[in-house]
């Protein structure tokens, strides 16, 4: 997506105007105390909020976390316009309300340079997601929900800076720019800015590292890499690897194949042999294996199955094969874990494949939340990480998502 393709807030003057600028700060919450425990995405919103306090807005902010789906993370903002205020230097206010009368009477009373977070979006039923999967809405429609009608009317102009959103199909994201002047925050500007060149321009050899079990994510981007030419070599790993496997005619085992098939895996074999039969000379599939017998790690080679015990981890030949390709490669992107690896039988893969990502001289590039824990936990060094999850997927997938929709649309309304 070309930067051409939405403004930006160097189009606009936004001295003593109304601004709502939808971030995501959406952060892990500990379960018992109800307190944020990681801050990265709070971090990220920082520069557009600097950027339009000290242009003079009258800056108001709207946010998400939790949602019906992960209902131990649906808590108020409050706790987050703390952490706004200690980054920044400055007071954020905060409300407890997000459209009614007490919201717009304070965001009414907001002077230069003042900064308002209202409380959480998903206590609106048209913002969780359930009502975007039931309720299917245009942006059109969507200007008569609760949320448009009552804060539209009051600003004078929308940011967005919430990339990590931007497949979600809500009012807050895609709305706003039907009926005021909407531009990209510093941070959707970067995300897109930074996923664009390694689809479009990737420093070669281009290599793909795909795992996990949320396979759909891998294949949607695997179909799309090869079928554009982005990618030069898809190292696969994980449940990925595994149906890659017995595409080409493996057999794994009762346990991993049960697995796989009830989980609703298994019509994912078709599309890898589709793949395999296109782009096999691209893709390099795990040759050992790692398995956890009564809380011991053992290996077995691609010769040794079917193993009546279920595969948790790629082993150490394959590593080793994996090894060079990576170390050779421009440009290294990453999309899920090789293992289960918070279980100590199922983390060598994934250790050893962040030793070799940290130590490539090649453009590193991850995204997604299995996939930074991974990182963490290991001390992975990357150059580049993306806020989003689903966002990431999708857009390395080369699925246009509602968000990056609405910004093109904007920029013909408002541009």
């Amino acid at each position: 997506m070309p930067k051409s393709d939405y403004l930006t807030l160097e189009d606009f003057n936004y001295k003593n105007k109304v601004v709502i600028l939808r971030v995501d700060i959406n952060s892990p919450i500990d379960p018992e105390t109800k307190k944020i425990v990681d801050e990265t995405r709070i971090e990220a919103s920082l520069p557009t909020i600097k950027a339009l306090n000290e242009d003079g807005a009258k800056l108001v902010i709207i946010a998400h976390q939790g949602d019906t789906l992960d209902y131990q993370n649906l808590v108020s903002l409050s706790e987050h316009a703390q952490k706004l205020s200690r980054k920044l230097g400055k007071t954020v206010q905060f409300i407890d309300d997000i459209a009614g009368p007490s919201a717009r009477e304070k965001i009414k009373n907001l002077k230069e340079g003042d900064i308002l977070l209202l409380d959480n979006l998903r206590y609106l039923t048209e913002e969780v997601s359930t009502f975007e999967d039931f309720v299917k809405q245009t942006p059109e429609d969507m200007l008569q929900t609760y949320l448009i009608r009552n804060l539209a009317p009051l600003a004078d102009y929308y940011v967005n800076d919430a990339f990590a959103a931007a497949h979600r199909n809500s009012p807050s994201m895609i709305a706003f720019q039907e009926i005021l002047p909407s531009a990209a925050g510093i941070l959707y500007d970067k995300e897109v800015g930074a996923l664009t060149k390694i689809l479009e321009d990737p420093a070669r050899p281009a290599v793909f590292i795909l795992g996990g079990a949320k396979v759909s994510d891998s294949f949607s981007i695997m179909e799309n890499v090869l079928a554009k030419g982005s990618a030069d070599n898809v190292l696969t790993t994980g449940v990925t690897g595994e149906i890659m496997l017995l595409a080409s005619g493996k057999k794994l085992g009762e346990p991993t194949e049960k697995l796989i098939f009830d989980k609703g895996m298994s019509k994912f074999i078709d599309i890898a042999r589709k793949i395999l039969d296109k782009h096999a000379d691209k893709i390099l599939m795990p040759m050992d294996f790692g398995i956890d017998r009564n809380g011991t790690r053992c290996e077995v080679t691609l010769d040794e199955l079917p193993v009546e015990l279920q595969i948790i981890d790629i082993g150490p030949k394959t590593i080793k094969i994996y090894q060079p390709v990576i170390e050779k490669a421009g440009t290294i992107i990453v999309n899920k874990p090789a293992g289960v690896y918070e279980k100590p039988a199922g983390a060598f893969g994934t250790e050893q494949m962040w030793k070799i990502v940290s130590g490539a001289k090649g453009y590193s590039v991850i995204g997604g939340g299995d996939t930074i824990a991974s990182a963490a936990r290991f001390h992975a060094s990357v150059g580049y990480i993306c806020t989003g999850g689903g966002a990431f997927v999708r857009f390395v997938a080369g699925i246009e998502m509602p968000l990056t929709k609405a910004m093109k649309k904007a920029r013909l309304r408002w541009g």
